[in-house]
């Protein structure tokens, strides 16, 4: 038969008193914890800095992603509000995407951090001039002009003051001594291009704004610029193809969709329009440029149920064209519903006592209005 081997059993004692000892020792490590036992707790993140902020949104600046560099310059200034050359440059991309009224207060809060700095005023001037306040532009401009005489950026944007004000002599003037002073300054060459683009000099305009692509070329808003030109020039297919580059290096910026919607519009492609004015629309729904320029188009089509919405939109937006008054205030009088659209028509006279459109809708109202009261 099998005989099992003989084991010897173990003492329980013995058990119990190494059992006793880790705990002893479990006690011990967690009560004094020892130098010689690691940390349990994880490791802390390093803190990041306004400084990095800053720096992220350069790099994203220069890389043509300006909403996302604009919510890295936000939040280096949010981190250190003493930072006027973030709060500059804030203002610049605010400026570039639409947003003037915050650009102007950007741009106000850096100046009034480095009152002498010439930059920070001329940041001031284009953040005024691009909210169409023109006088003050014009003041914040002569200022970083007296700051510092050959600051091309100064007198860049002093020339599109003066061309906003009607003074194209002038504006020519600054914009190529601006240039004179540094043709390698893309303000300078923007705005040479403004300039010329206003004074109706487009083939001239089309080459400023080739050279400040070749100084920046991920900055949509120079293709946009461009675009605008070659529309003018009636060189449909080269317009297009710098719209299309827009929208290549900003794919998620609401004002290159807007700006292929409205060329398509300006083309009589109302179809094609709808839709990328409605993309700009998704890339941002408070963008209001697009729900006017979307309202436009339906008005045209004659669709004015679905004009009414986006002006109203647009309005509620800050997008306040004297277009946009009247041709709400007339969308609603083509439905029948004068009540509705005088209000529109008077802001829109208010803005413009001579507006045709406007007064022909009221004199309509009005007609409409005297007619049922002699019945």
């Amino acid at each position: 038969m099998y005989i099992r081997p003989y084991r010897r059993k173990r003492s329980s004692g013995k058990r119990i008193a190494i059992l006793l000892f880790l705990i002893g020792l479990g006690i011990y490590i967690l009560k004094e914890r020892p130098s010689w036992i690691p940390s349990l707790e994880p490791t802390p993140t390093p803190t990041r800095t306004a400084q990095s902020y800053f720096q992220e949104g350069m790099n994203l600046y220069n890389e043509g992603k300006l909403k996302k560099a604009e919510a890295a310059f936000a939040k280096a200034v949010e981190m250190e509000p003493g930072n006027a050359l973030a709060h500059s440059w804030r203002a610049k991309l605010l400026a570039f995407m639409g947003d003037v009224e915050q650009a102007v207060e950007e741009a106000r809060k850096a100046a009034a951090l480095e009152p002498d700095n010439a930059d920070y005023q001329a940041t001031l001037c284009m953040a005024l001039d691009w909210a169409g306040r023109y006088d003050e532009a014009f003041t914040a401009c002569l200022k970083a002009v007296d700051l510092n005489p050959d600051s091309a950026v100064a007198h860049a944007h002093l020339a599109e003051v003066y061309v906003d004000k009607g003074n194209w002599p002038r504006a020519l003037e600054e914009a190529r001594l601006a240039v004179s002073l540094d043709e390698n300054c893309l303000e300078a060459q923007r705005n040479l291009g403004y300039v010329l683009e206003k004074q109706g000099k487009y083939r001239e305009a089309i080459k400023a704004y080739l050279k400040a692509q070749a100084l920046h070329p991920k900055l949509a808003i120079l293709y946009i610029h461009t675009g605008n030109n070659y529309l003018a020039l009636g060189e449909n297919d080269k317009a297009l193809e710098q719209f299309k580059k827009a929208i290549e290096v900003d794919p998620e910026s609401p004002a290159v969709y807007d700006a292929l919607g409205w060329a398509y519009y300006q083309l009589q492609d109302y179809e094609r329009a709808v839709v990328e004015l409605e993309k700009a629309i998704d890339k941002d729904p408070e963008y209001g440029r697009a729900y006017g320029h979307l309202g436009v188009v339906y008005y045209v089509l004659r669709n004015y149920e679905a004009a009414i919405p986006n002006f109203e939109k647009a309005i509620s937006l800050g997008a306040r064209s004297l277009e946009y008054y009247y041709e709400l205030g007339l969308s609603y009088v083509y439905l029948d519903m004068c009540d509705k659209g005088m209000p529109w028509l008077e802001k829109a006279l208010e803005i413009d006592p001579y507006s045709e459109p406007a007064l022909w809708g009221r004199e309509y109202c009005l007609s409409i209005s005297s007619g049922e009261k002699q019945k």
